[in-house]
């Protein structure tokens, strides 16, 4: 099992992993799609097995106004193959170790028992648009003491 960083030339493999992990929903692909096609920034890796992307991580920038607070981890998938077997994780404590990552507030929209495992918490401030009451809304590293709610990527509203 190899981590590399996305690079054009796995863009196809990476969209066909997004349809197959996320079935009945294009928005996960269609987001990834839109990032790319924008040229919107975007820290992504994927996990590759026997040639295969197994696993897709991307983080891309959130913003307090207009300014850039943090990092939002979206998407974050597994090949179903491959699930349950600690492949997502190890993929996240990868990316969490590169110095673009380990030096930002997260805010992940997800399953709070997963990411909590990760070192995640749920998330009080700033609040997410997304989310009613921030209930599955989760923050690593974060500080922000102030209420706000926190801008996502254009592409998110989608």
């Amino acid at each position: 099992m190899k981590i590399s960083k996305v690079t054009p030339a796995l863009y196809g493999k990476a969209s066909a992993l997004l349809r197959l992990a996320f079935p009945g929903s294009h928005y996960e692909e269609q987001l990834v799609e839109e990032f790319h096609n924008n040229g919107t920034p975007l820290h992504e890796w994927v996990c590759i097995h026997a040639n295969r992307v197994i696993a897709y991580i991307a983080f891309s920038n959130a913003y307090h106004e207009e300014t850039v607070c943090g990092l939002h981890l979206a998407p974050l998938a597994v090949n179903p193959d491959f699930q349950n077997q600690g492949v997502g994780s190890e993929l996240l404590h990868f990316a969490l170790r590169q110095e673009v990552i380990s030096k930002s507030t997260l805010y992940v929209l997800g399953k709070p028992d997963f990411y909590r495992k990760l070192g995640f918490e749920l998330c009080t401030n700033p609040v997410c648009p997304f989310d009613k009451n921030n209930a599955h809304f989760l923050s690593l590293r974060n500080n922000a003491s102030a209420a706000f709610t926190v801008g996502y990527e254009g592409e998110f509203d989608g």
